[in-house]
């Protein structure tokens, strides 16, 4: 085990929705498995422009909004607390109410914690709260490992189905390689590594012997989990090179799993693969919970 454990305690943005309510389940599940405490986040904004900025009317606040978006958020972090004890039953949970905007406010918060975990959707009109600009915003500025978890994703405990770690072999690849470690053997499951080999445009290299990449690639990346191997010896590690597309194939391969790690940024090592660039469209287009690799 790394020591992420001994660090902070995960932090989840919760606005009462379906996606913000899997987030929970997800997030109370990580923190009972890395030993850490649930903190849930509800962020209150009051817009100085009246309903007219959310999109509603251009009629001006009601004097007892701020009591009722009070006592809103009370109720979805009660709500929140549920799903989380409903779904682990040993996890230490703090509830926290914060008069900001949300991408910023989880942004901040970041800085001291062991990971940000947020739906990729939220509701809509006065209750919007976490909507896809707030993961976006995240992938790109957090100072800590965040997961995205989907509207779509099928809550299913106990998944025999692998951890999938995309690697470049970057510093954002050697971090997201070391979370993939770490969560493939808190759940007992196989590790799939997939390099995908890409530099653009394949008519640039007509002469090329794409066997002899290939073989040099393999052999490069099973160097490279070489250490990795030996700090874990529980996980079976399963590796995949392939030519091209990283994000079509993580997508494709994350169907079968129940975990996608990938780095956050990046160009280099393993034969200049990309990976950095392909994060988010990995994040925002798999079904399966993404975790993108960040530090401050």
């Amino acid at each position: 085990m790394t020591d992420r454990e001994s660090a902070g305690g995960i932090i989840v943005g919760v606005d009462g929705s379906h996606g913000s309510d899997m987030a929970v389940r997800w997030a109370a599940r990580e923190a009972a498995m890395r030993k850490a405490t649930l903190t849930l986040v509800h962020m209150l904004h009051f817009p100085s422009e009246g309903w007219g900025s959310w999109g509603v009317t251009t009629a001006p606040l009601p004097e007892d909004f701020a009591v009722w978006q009070e006592e809103e958020g009370r109720r979805v972090i009660a709500d929140a607390r549920r799903v989380a004890t409903e779904a682990v039953s040993e996890v230490t949970i703090r509830g926290e109410i914060t008069h900001s905007r949300p991408a910023s406010t989880l942004i901040d918060l970041s800085k001291d914690a062991q990971m940000v975990v947020v739906g990729c959707r939220g509701q809509g009109a006065v209750k919007r709260v976490l909507l896809g600009s707030v993961s976006t915003a995240l992938v790109h500025r957090a100072h800590c490992p965040v997961a995205i978890i989907h509207d779509e994703f099928t809550d299913a405990p106990g998944s025999n189905a692998p951890v999938l770690v995309g690697i470049d072999g970057s510093r954002a690849s050697e971090l997201a390689t070391s979370i993939a470690f770490d969560e493939a053997s808190w759940r007992g499951v196989e590790l799939v590594a997939l390099h995908a080999w890409s530099d653009g445009d394949w008519g640039q290299y007509p002469r090329i012997d794409w066997s002899d990449v290939m073989a040099k690639a393999e052999a490069t990346l099973t160097e490279r989990l070489g250490a990795w191997q030996e700090r874990y010896p529980d996980v079976v590690v399963r590796r995949i090179v392939v030519l091209d597309q990283p994000a079509r194939h993580l997508l494709e391969e994350s169907e079968s799993s129940q975990l996608v790690v990938v780095g956050s940024h990046g160009r280099g090592g393993l034969a200049d693969a990309v990976l950095g660039s392909v994060s988010t469209a990995v994040a925002h287009g798999s079904h399966t919970p993404v975790i993108v690799a960040r530090q401050g």
